[in-house]
This record gives C-alpha cells, sequence and structure tokens, in this order.
C-alpha cells in the first residue's frame, strides 16, 4: 500500500513539474507557426555583456522572464480553435481583462495576472484576432516583469503585436 501511494505522489509531482499550458498544442502544427522561448534560452541571453542603457533595460527584462510562446496562423480553423482554447484557459486562469483594442477589423485583447503590485505581471496572455487577411496571434508570457518593460522586449525580438503591448504598458500606470 506504502508502494501504491509513493508512486502516485511521484506521478503527481512530476506532471505538474512537467505541465504544459493548454497553449501547447500548437506548436508543430502546419500552418502555425510558432516561437517557444524558456527559462534556459532567458537566461542565456541575460549574459550578454551590453555597453548602452537600452540594452541593459533589455538584459534587465530578460532576467525576469519565464517563458515566451508565440502562436500565429492566417488559416481559420486554426484561429477558432486558438479563440477557443484561450476562451476556455481564461475562464480558469484568473486573469484580468488589461485592454481591450477594434481597430480595423482586428480585436486585440489583452490579460493580466498581477503580481506583488498593480504594476508586476506574473503572466500576460494577449489574443488578437485577425480577419480576412489579418494573421491570428496568441501570446503567453510568464515571469515577473513591469510591462513598462515589455515593449523593450517586443521591439528587440520583433514580436507581432508589439505596439499594441506598449500602448498596454502606458496604459496601466
Amino acid at each position: 500500500m506504502r508502494k501504491l501511494i509513493l508512486i502516485i505522489a511521484l506521478v503527481l509531482v512530476s506532471n505538474t513539474i512537467f505541465a504544459q499550458t493548454p497553449f501547447d498544442k500548437f506548436d508543430n502544427q502546419d500552418d502555425v507557426t510558432a516561437i517557444i522561448v524558456n527559462k534556459k534560452m532567458f537566461s542565456m541571453l541575460s549574459k550578454v555583456d551590453t555597453k548602452d542603457k537600452e540594452s541593459q533595460q533589455y538584459v534587465n527584462l530578460i532576467k525576469k522572464l519565464d517563458n515566451l510562446k508565440v502562436f500565429v496562423t492566417s488559416n481559420s480553423k486554426k484561429a477558432a480553435d486558438m479563440k477557443a482554447t484561450s476562451d476556455k484557459y481564461l475562464k480558469t486562469a484568473g486573469l484580468d481583462e488589461l485592454m481591450r483594442i477594434n481597430e480595423k477589423g482586428k480585436n486585440v485583447k489583452i490579460y493580466v495576472k498581477s503580481g506583488s503590485s498593480d504594476q508586476q505581471v506574473k503572466e500576460l496572455l494577449m489574443f488578437i484576432e485577425g480577419s480576412g487577411k489579418e494573421e491570428t496571434v496568441l501570446m503567453s508570457l510568464t515571469g515577473n516583469f513591469d510591462l513598462d518593460e515589455l515593449s523593450a522586449l517586443t521591439d528587440k525580438m520583433n514580436l507581432p503585436g508589439g505596439a499594441e503591448l506598449e500602448k498596454a504598458g502606458k496604459g496601466k500606470k
């Protein structure tokens, strides 16, 4: 009996350690571009020697990040699946809507889970619902960072939705 309890406990612990997000299903799918950066890569990037102030801000932010996942598609079926998955996730994740933009057929929604203060963010989820020729973008970012610092990351990595995140950082103050 003791062995059975120990085995069950180990299985449960390993599942939480290696837990995946609901968005991981979009990785390795046809018609979906996936950008995934994990803590190890952020750690390696943070060791880069910087000379200028802007690059140093970028490095300081990178040290605070755990995971970045960006999924982009023009396929309407995949986009609908992304929307349904993000809507389902939002019901249980405890994220608050930060802002919503509806502009030229593009719906942008940004949600955050606050950290120790209103400016600190533990998780950011951005969903850009494209229409027609516009791409649909789903981005999940985890760590312990400040929204104001985020625009430096999106500029340096040339990530989709960077302009919307910059607006969100300015709007949260």
